[in-house]
């Protein structure tokens, strides 16, 4: 099947930093592809080269869609002057222009223009592909499911909100049913019967889909392929079959590269212990014949030769292989609760009648050793300051809080205040290790969350993934009897996800958890509660 949008040697940067480096990619017609990657990675940059909105450095893009091709930003452009029926009118441009032509097309075929039949028959089969008929119930359609039925059509642009917004864009996007539809983010701001409707109406979608998204169970549902933007290599990886594709190519890559290493281990090992004791008593014991010693002499020089040929030989690959070491991958990430040392038992944190402002109101919550708790909700619903006030970074204005034990915080947005220093510097900054640099270098380098060459990055040349992998370095440094985790999901890579997903199944520490991934709560092992106006619903 021949490509529909294709990419060749494409080189991308921004500023000093290279996105992509030479890359190149094929999306056949009616794939819905998935892109994925921590964010910085370039994943929007990607999305606007495909839809021809950005240009590359280097290299070629090519589209070819005859049926038309929207894309969908993470923040719609919508001219705030104009109203929600404008905006749909728009959506339906292309058809109300197509039915215009048939109907002019019908006139002339009526007087005789018998010319015109072909490109009657062409024009008609191309607007019931696109779902003519139906465009007008497929507006209505989409503006009831995604909750915003209700808005008049005569309401300005400008007066709606940003979820709004982002649910009107999604509405027209796909009622307009281009033949490429290029979709950044969109199951944000959506709620779960929302979210449902969008993955079967994007799994019904005539044509291709390319959509930038970090909600595994929307990559479940509806991707064919997943594109991994890899932000160490600046590279884009493919992968069939959608998320299982994607997560079976992972778990292969780290079995492939475990066997390379102790391949590489077991020859260094080998050649070491034959260029040690090869040479030990060569010819030891055997006797002399026919008390010829000039001749035993000549022989065990020749075989001394031929040994020393042999070490020096193993010696030369031993050196070689030494020079291009096979590097161990990093176990999986693991966090440290020691509680062996001492950790705390009973209750570890008590909240009583607590309120800040008009954005918290808890009455009551405990949470003991071991206990684990998810909170999940829209947006200003209070869950990053309840964290804050837990973890002491807030004083609530009325109210209690009892704390014991050590607590760990992993805040949703990493504020930089030394831009100039290097990453390794911030890494160790007061944790309280002990350790020189060569040492604190190796601790943050076993975890697999950075290569040597970045540990000295200015922190404010760091992508917001890589300022979130540093606070998870961090929060990984120091035991803790309570971690606090802000939205844990947010700037990763997807595979870094699954791996702090599992960590956080094995730590038997106490855990409180504000997310709104769908498969992280699907997953959790729990209480799950959720907020809304600042209060903790059952």
């Amino acid at each position: 099947m021949p490509a529909q949008i294709s990419l060749h040697d494409v080189t991308v940067s921004r500023g000093e930093r290279t996105l992509l480096d030479r890359v190149s990619l094929t999306v056949r017609p009616g794939e819905r592809v998935g892109i994925v990657g921590e964010n910085g990675a370039g994943k929007s940059t990607l999305l606007h080269l495909l839809a021809g909105a950005a240009t590359p450095d280097e290299g070629r893009v090519t589209t070819l869609t005859d049926g038309g091709l929207r894309l969908l930003r993470q923040t719609p452009d919508l001219p705030p002057e104009d109203t929600v029926a404008d905006a749909v009118d728009a959506a339906l441009a292309e058809f109300r222009a197509m039915e215009d032509r048939l109907r002019a097309l019908e006139a002339r075929l009526a007087d005789g223009a018998a010319d015109d039949l072909a490109a009657y028959g062409d024009l008609l089969t191309a607007y019931e592909l696109r779902g003519g008929y139906e465009a007008d119930a497929r507006a209505d359609k989409a503006l009831h499911a995604l909750g915003i039925a209700h808005i008049p059509r005569d309401r300005r642009l400008g007066t709606l909100s940003g979820g709004e917004q982002a649910r009107l864009g999604i509405a027209c996007a796909l009622t307009a049913a281009p033949e490429v539809l290029l979709l950044d983010e969109p199951t944000n701001h959506l709620d779960a019967t929302a979210l449902d409707w969008l993955e079967g109406a994007l799994r019904g979608h005539r044509g291709t889909v390319v959509a930038v998204s970090h909600d595994r169970v929307f990559l479940e549902r509806v991707t064919t392929a997943l594109v991994e933007v890899d932000t160490d290599r600046r590279a884009l990886v493919r992968h069939g079959e959608g998320y299982a594709g994607f997560r079976a190519a992972r778990e292969a890559t780290r079995r492939r590269r475990q066997q390379e290493y102790e391949e590489w281990r077991a020859e260094t090992e080998r050649l070491e212990a034959y260029a040690e004791g090869a040479a030990h008593g060569v010819a030891a014991g055997r006797p002399m014949k026919d008390n010829n010693k000039m001749a035993y002499d000549r022989a065990a020089g020749r075989v001394q030769a031929s040994v020393s040929g042999r070490v020096r030989n193993a010696r030369e690959r031993l050196r070689r292989l030494e020079e291009d070491p096979v590097s161990e991958p990093a176990p999986p990430l693991a966090f440290t609760a020691r509680p062996e040392a001492g950790a705390a038992r009973g209750e570890l944190l008590a909240l009583d009648r607590i309120r800040v402002g008009d954005r918290l109101a808890v009455d009551s919550l405990a949470l003991g050793a071991g206990e684990r708790l998810l909170v999940h909700g829209g947006n200003g619903a209070g869950k990053s300051t309840l964290l804050r006030v837990m973890a002491g970074e807030l004083a609530p204005d009325t109210g209690t809080v009892r704390r014991r034990g050590r607590t760990g915080l992993l805040a949703q947005e990493i504020t930089v205040r030394r831009p100039a220093e290097p990453l390794l510097t911030a890494y160790g900054r007061d944790l309280g290790l002990g350790l020189d640099e060569d040492g604190l270098a190796e601790r943050l380098l076993s975890y697999g969350l950075f290569r040597s060459a970045e540990l000295t990055v200015p922190v404010g040349a760091l992508s917001a993934g890589q300022l979130r992998r540093l606070a998870l370095a961090r929060l990984l440094a120091r035991p803790a009897d309570l971690l606090l985790l802000d939205e844990p999901a947010n700037h990763l890579a997807l595979g870094l996800v699954e791996e702090l997903e599992q960590a956080l199944e094995e730590w038997p520490g106490a855990l409180v958890v504000v997310s709104h991934d769908r498969e992280l709560r699907r997953r959790f092992t729990g209480r799950i509660r959720r907020m809304d106006s600042g209060r903790l619903l059952d």
